[in-house]
C-alpha cells in the first residue's frame, strides 16, 4: 500500500525554482514531522527539510535560504518550494515521515518513504 506520493519534479535551469509535493495518508500525516531527503548516485541521502506536526520548519544548510518546506494539515500534503536552483541540487528527492524531537533533530521512520521524484537542473 502506496502511504506517501511525490509529485512536481522536473527539469529546470539553474537559478529556476520547482515545487515539489507529497500527498500522505492521513492517519501518517496527522501524527508524523515530514521531511525531504535526497540521494545523488554515490553518495549518502542527504536530509534536506523537515517539518514537525506544529509546522516548524528546518533546513539543511546547502539549502538555506533557497528551500523552503510547508505542511497542509488540510489536505495531508507537505511541499518543498525550491528556488535559485543549482545544477547540483540535480538528484531524486524523496518523502519521508517520521518524528523530530525539541532539539530539533529528525528521526526517519524507514517504512514510510515515497517512491522518489527526480529534479534535474541544467548549467
Amino acid at each position: 500500500q502506496v502511504q506517501l506520493v511525490e509529485s512536481g519534479g522536473g527539469l529546470v535551469q539553474a537559478g529556476g525554482s520547482l515545487r515539489l509535493s507529497c500527498a500522505a495518508s492521513e492517519s501518517i500525516f496527522s501524527s508524523n514531522a515530514m521531511a525531504w531527503y535526497r540521494r545523488a548516485p554515490g553518495k549518502q541521502r542527504e536530509l534536506v527539510a523537515f517539518i514537525t506536526t506544529g509546522g516548524r520548519p528546518i533546513n539543511a544548510d546547502s539549502v538555506k535560504g533557497r528551500f523552503t518546506i510547508s505542511r497542509d494539515n488540510a489536505k495531508n500534503t507537505v511541499s518543498l518550494q525550491m528556488n535559485s536552483l543549482k545544477p547540483e541540487d540535480t538528484t531524486v528527492y524523496y518523502c519521508n515521515a517520521g518524528v523530530a524531537d525539541s532539539l530539533g533533530r529528525y528521526y526517519r521512520a524507514n517504512n514510510y518513504w515515497g517512491q522518489g521524484t527526480q529534479v534535474t537542473v541544467s548549467s
